[in-house]
Order: structure tokens, then C-alpha cells, then sequence
């Protein structure tokens, strides 16, 4: 109660600064700092209204904690809505078993957790075209789910949306030696897409520490970076197109080869990254870089961050196009992998350094590379 009545008060001097006259000041000031104050002041009216309901959720958006308030225009699952699921995905792909939904309800870091009572696991487009024109007829929320491998919460359900996991879907369609253009569903994990590229002789332009259970739908969703950003650009240059369901079934067809398109517009990119709100990607192509033969691996050490960026420019004109990756961790950082991991040792004397970087160079011949 004292909090709310510290805010009421706070509202009343705002009030008061918004109808002042500020002769002090110019005209083009004044409309700046009172369109600053009607911020403030209807930011912490929404927030006291806010404050008065039940069931609200904390949840981060951004670089600001906001409440989150459950629309009570979007309906409540019921036995209908599970028949009809069953009937068209089959017993073994509607989930409600609650161990297994704690696991998808919650995010690997345990900071986020909904409370969805149901995971969907479609096995093709259609499937999830069937599953939004009915969840969107019924007005039931849905929530789109990958590998469930992020930090921010995105894939984890609010309140108690619909969970449409992708996982099912790991088909490779098909893969063009002499392009180098993947084309394969949403669910492929990045490990196995890895390791099929490896065996033809290429690789992916994207690598990261969750490749293990990230899938390549939420990649790109996400327009993740990873290790090879600095040598091959992000998802933005390499996804050459996609297929996305949007929210009332309709199928979007993007799902060009072609490197070089330059007719119409590229609706591709809005969906690199607009994490599942416009649509949910169900398969995408890819251009993947031919492995080269020499990679060569150099640990460093700094005393202060500058010197990390000089290192970092320095790196660019010196090694240029062999550049492959430049990672950067703190003395904290390193003293977590020394603890977690057995074996793990530090190459360079702990006591003397602040900070690390990892380079690799990767190239066609060993000789110039070195």
C-alpha cells in the first residue's frame, strides 16, 4: 500500500510538471521534456493498473521488466481442442504428461516458466499449417518452440499458450554439391548438420555452443550468430529462403535456391528474426562454405579490454580473408571452464591476464596460412 501510495505521488508532481509553463526554457525544450514526463507518467498509470489484477507475470522484454497480464480474449484449452489435436497429429504427438511439459514449459537456465498444458508435435508443414487456422479460429495463444536452447525466455510460454514444437520436423530435403545450397526442415538439430556437411565436404556458416540441441528453425528466428560471424556474415546473408506458416495457416512459400534473386521483395528477412511473431519457419535453405583444409588455432592474452579491441583490428588487416573466428572471454569466464570441466587447463599464466582471445584462421593452403 505505501508503495502505491509513494507512486500516486509521484504521478501528482508529474501532473504538475506537465501543466507548467517553463518561460526558462525554449519552446522546442519544453515539448521535449513534457513528451518526456507524459512517458513517465502514463508508464506509472499502466503500472498502478497493473499492479490492482491478479495473475501477473514479471517477464524481461528488452532492457525493461514489464508486467504481463494474461488477454482474456484468448480461450482456454478444452476436451474438444484435445480430440480434434489427436485426431489429426495421432496419440504419440499430443502431449500432456506433466513431466514432459514441465521440461518445455520451463527454459534451460530456469528463469522463465509458463504453464502450457499442451505440446504439439507436428511432422510436416501441413500439419502446422492445420494446427494454426484452428488454434486461430478458436483464438487459442500459441507459442512456436525449438530447440528451447534460449536465454531470453522467447520460446517459453507465458501463461498457458499452445506449445507447437518443431522437433519432429528433421528432414533434410536435399543438398547441391555444386552450389553448396542446403535445404532441409526446421527441426534439424545443428550437430547433424553439421556432421552430414562434414561428410560432403562443406560446412555450416553458423556454429554455436548449443549446436548440440539447437535446431536450425530457431537459428534462424533468432537470427543467431555464433563463432563463424566474423568470416561468414549472420543469417542474413546465408539463408537464401524459407517456408513459414503464418498465424491463420496460411503457407508462405520462400524457399528460393537461387543465390542471386533480385526480383520483388524479400519477405525472407522479415522473418530472420522476428522470433516466431510473424509466422512460424518450417523449412529453410541455406548456402554452406566448402571446408578448407588448413585451420590453425591461436590462444592470447590481454591485460585491459583495449588492448583486445586493438587485437581484434589488428587481426582483421593482417589476416583478412582467413579470419574464421575472434572469441573473447574474461578471467571469470576462464575460471568457469577451469571449474567445470576436468582436464581443462589454462595455457598461460592465470595471475598475469585479465582477459583471452581465441583465433581461428581457416584456408586452402597450410603454407600461406601460417
Amino acid at each position: 500500500m505505501e508503495k502505491w501510495r509513494a507512486t500516486s505521488n509521484l504521478r501528482r508532481s508529474l501532473k504538475s510538471i506537465l501543466n507548467r509553463q517553463l518561460s526558462s526554457v525554449s519552446e522546442f525544450r519544453y515539448l521535449n521534456e513534457k513528451r518526456s514526463c507524459q512517458s513517465s507518467f502514463n508508464l506509472i498509470r499502466d503500472c498502478k493498473s497493473l499492479g490492482q489484477v491478479n495473475a501477473i507475470q514479471h517477464r524481461c522484454f528488452s532492457s525493461a521488466s514489464t508486467l504481463v497480464q494474461r488477454n482474456p480474449s484468448f480461450s482456454t484449452l478444452n476436451s474438444d481442442d484435445i480430440s480434434y489435436f489427436k485426431g489429426l497429429l495421432g496419440e504419440k504427438s499430443v502431449i500432456q504428461d506433466e513431466d514432459r511439459l514441465e521440461t518445455v514449459n520451463t527454459d534451460w537456465m530456469h528463469k522463465y516458466k509458463g504453464s502450457s498444458k499442451l505440446l504439439l508435435l507436428p511432422r510436416s508443414t501441413e500439419e502446422v499449417a492445420q494446427i494454426l487456422r484452428y488454434c486461430n479460429s478458436r483464438c487459442l495463444a500459441v507459442v512456436p518452440q525449438g530447440g528451447n536452447t534460449g536465454l531470453v525466455g522467447g520460446s517459453v510460454p507465458v501463461f498457458d499458450e499452445v506449445i507447437v514444437n518443431v522437433s519432429s520436423m528433421k528432414n533434410i530435403i536435399s543438398f547441391d554439391k555444386v552450389s553448396g545450397i542446403l535445404v532441409c526442415e526446421a527441426g534439424c538439430i545443428l550437430e547433424n548438420l553439421i556432421s552430414f556437411l562434414d561428410n560432403q565436404g562443406f560446412i555450416m556458416p553458423l556454429d554455436l555452443g548449443a549446436k548440440g540441441s539447437c535446431q536450425i528453425g530457431g537459428n534462424v528466428s533468432t537470427n543467431a550468430g555464433g563463432l563463424r560471424l566474423v568470416r561468414y556474415g549472420s543469417l542474413h546473408e546465408n539463408v537464401l529462403g524459407l517456408e513459414a506458416v503464418l498465424a491463420n495457416g496460411d503457407v508462405l512459400d520462400m524457399l528460393g535456391t537461387l543465390r542471386k534473386d533480385n526480383t520483388g521483395y524479400d519477405l525472407k528477412h522479415l522473418f530472420i528474426g522476428s522470433e516466431g511473431s510473424l509466422g512460424i519457419v518450417t523449412k529453410v535453405s541455406i548456402l554452406t562454405p566448402p571446408k578448407l583444409s588448413s585451420v590453425n588455432i591461436a590462444f592470447l592474452a590481454c591485460n585491459d579490454y583495449s588492448s583486445c579491441q586493438k587485437l581484434l583490428m589488428e587481426a582483421k588487416r593482417k589476416l583478412g580473408e582467413i579470419l574464421s573466428a575472434f572469441e573473447f572471454l574474461d578471467t571469470e569466464a576462464m575460471n568457469l571452464v577451469l571449474h567445470q570441466f576436468d582436464g581443462v587447463r589454462n595455457p598461460l599464466p592465470a595471475s598475469m591476464h585479465n582477459f583471452y582471445i581465441l583465433i581461428e584462421t581457416t584456408g586452402s593452403d597450410e603454407s600461406y596460412n601460417r
